[in-house]
């Protein structure tokens, strides 16, 4: 979402600054503190609207999405890393002061600070594993497993064969790779029972965040609508995951 205003200056990355900067250099700082290093560390914010990171090196992958970034391994790695994020989150106090992003929250709310998108473009890699957690912009409190939700529709996937073919490796396996993403992650019974029916509300807020951003005349979102099939193409993906709700359960609780 910010092609071609994103730079690297040597150990610095320079972008865009949220409107929630203050609040989250703040927050990602107290995240060091507690032992979570696998996240940029807050620099500082420009007087032209900009923040400065630190730099993480690493692999970042691009769609179409390639086979490495696909792997068992690297699912489980991801599921690790982000119950490393929340069992820090855990520890830091939200700034209830601060307008966090609605869009792509837990309609629940929650005492935690959320990542909500940690798809596979805001992951670093090193040698088929995650090392870190980047472009928190949309964070906002909710619930762990909501983020568990969010994070299982951009990695398991959940789409439907025709909307995943032009983004994802052919041949993954729904139902495994949730079990995988979820062993990787430590959910309970419990979670696991309640994930399924939670993907499917984080789909329909994902498809409300597409809608309001169209509406709202953005080019890029607008464009991808169009090029990706349209709301067509939304109503097979979520009928697809209400369809396979009870493959999941069952491979997850199994």
């Amino acid at each position: 979402m910010n092609a071609g205003a994103v730079f690297r200056r040597g150990a610095l990355v320079e972008r865009p600054a949220p409107p929630t900067a203050r609040a989250l250099h703040a927050h990602l700082r107290a995240l060091e503190e507690h032992g979570f290093d696998a996240a940029p560390s807050p620099v500082r914010l420009t007087a032209d609207g900009r923040e400065q990171l630190t730099y993480v090196p690493g692999d970042v992958a691009l769609l179409p999405f390639p086979r490495w970034v696909m792997t068992e391994t690297a699912l489980s790695s991801v599921g690790s890393l982000l119950r490393r994020l929340h069992d820090a989150c855990a520890a830091v106090t939200v700034d209830t002061r601060t307008a966090w992003p609605e869009a792509l929250a837990d309609p629940e709310g929650g005492t935690m600070l959320c990542h909500n998108d940690v798809c596979p473009e805001n992951v670093v890699f090193r040698d088929g594993r995650t090392t870190a957690l980047i472009d928190f912009d949309l964070a906002a409190p909710g619930r762990p497993l909501w983020d568990v939700a969010v994070t299982a529709r951009y990695w398991v996937p959940l789409l439907d064969p025709t909307s995943a073919a032009p983004l994802y490796p052919a041949g993954l396996d729904a139902p495994t790779r949730l079990r995988v993403l979820a062993d990787g992650y430590g959910l309970s019974r419990q979670e696991r029972a309640e994930l399924p029916g939670l993907i499917e509300q984080a789909t329909a807020s994902c498809r409300s965040f597409v809608a309001g951003r169209v509406s709202d005349g953005d080019p890029i979102h607008t464009q991808m609508l169009s090029e990706r099939g349209g709301w067509q193409r939304w109503d097979r993906i979520q009928e697809w995951i209400a369809d396979h709700r009870e493959t999941f359960t069952t491979v997850l609780l199994n």
